[in-house]
């Protein structure tokens, strides 16, 4: 009942997204909202911005009308009220979530249209997650009872995951697409674990992302922005910090905390790859170039269809692992951490093979 009440959510979200992103093109390009093509940037044609407008929307929407169904049925009868009682009871928690994505979502639109600089974004980045973590007490608690620490470590973890999605939003239909799958493993990870408000927030933010995806994917005609991707990371982070992978009274496999990591190796590698990249050659790791894996893979004469399909494929080999780390003895958590690396061992093979394609000589 409740996977399908998921699906169905999904499905709206990604229906209502599409049409926001139809509407939003148009108004783009009617209010010159785009994106031109610079020497740090893939693309080589004006491509509308506003995308991240829809995705936002959509999110904002279905919440909202989600805490008003709750509001209006936690004093019914049976399963439907119990349900609606314990998503009403996290008002904290979904309203910290859309004031910090709000928050994002504006600094992304500043930042499309004036190019803030690295220093400005990360404060409000740490804004909106001490928002998260003391607002709305989203934060990471297991085997640390120092709010404090957790506070740090959790404030750390959900500005590394919003760069994370920021840099991989470099090439078509790689963030948007790769977030949905994170998102739907961490949606079944829930649902695992009971967990009807995350699993209603992973549903409608997969189903947003697809709606979006629609038009991102090659040739995209419209881009999410900072403003989508910001708030993506975000949700995200929110994401793998609420949903539970554990419980210290009952379960023996305390080594399913790492589940996250292992569904996020993919962007995580982009991140590292190209910070380390980019430091060795004296230049700041936040500003835009085209050294990211996906160029990588593209110089080596792959399209950017077979690039976003091998990360996806990439994504889903490293999330599934992720889904069963919990049910496995520790020698199958080390053999799936194993894989792991192993997957990403062949992205870079595959990127450092070979010599540089001709069709990729200007990226």
């Amino acid at each position: 009942m409740i996977l399908l009440l998921g699906i169905t959510v999904m499905l709206g979200a990604c229906v209502m997204c599409g049409v926001l992103t139809v509407v939003i093109r148009r108004l783009s390009m009617k209010f010159d909202f785009v994106a031109r093509p610079r020497d740090d940037r893939f693309h080589r044609s004006i491509v509308p911005l506003g995308g991240g407008v829809a995705i936002f929307l959509t999110i904002v929407i279905f919440a909202l009308s989600g805490y008003f169904a709750a509001f209006m049925f936690r004093d019914s009868a049976g399963n439907i009220a119990v349900h609606a009682g314990n998503f009403f009871n996290k008002t904290a928690e979904l309203f910290s979530i859309l004031v910090s994505a709000l928050l994002l979502h504006l600094l992304g639109l500043w930042d499309d249209k004036k190019r803030l600089k690295p220093a400005v974004k990360l404060f409000f980045q740490f804004a909106a997650a001490l928002i998260l973590c003391l607002a709305g007490g989203i934060r990471v608690e297991l085997f640390i009872d120092n709010i404090f620490i957790t506070t740090a470590i959790s404030c750390l973890w959900i500005v590394l995951v919003i760069n994370m999605f920021n840099f991989l939003d470099n090439m078509d239909g790689l963030s948007a697409g790769i977030a949905a799958i994170v998102a739907s493993i961490l949606f079944v990870c829930s649902l695992i674990s009971g967990q009807i408000f995350v699993s209603a927030l992973a549903a409608v933010f997969v189903g947003a992302l697809l709606g979006f995806l629609i038009f991102n994917f090659r040739p995209a005609v419209i881009f999410m922005g900072d403003a989508g991707s910001l708030v993506v990371g975000l949700v995200v982070a929110v994401l793998t910090l609420k949903t539970t992978y554990f419980r210290q009274a009952t379960d023996e496999q305390w080594y399913a905390v790492i589940t996250p990591v292992l569904a996020l190796t993919v962007p995580l590698y982009d991140f590292l790859s190209v910070t380390v990249l980019r430091i060795s050659q004296g230049k700041s790791p936040f500003v835009g170039d085209t050294q990211h894996f996906s160029h990588r893979l593209k110089r080596r004469g792959l399209s950017e269809s077979q690039i976003a399909l091998t990360l996806y494929l990439a994504t889903l080999a490293t999330g599934l692992g992720a889904i069963v780390l919990r049910y496995v003895s520790w020698i199958g958590a080390v053999l799936i951490t194993v894989q792991t690396i192993m997957v990403m061992g062949i992205i870079a093979i595959l990127e450092m093979t070979g010599k540089p394609h001709d069709n990729a000589k200007n990226l």
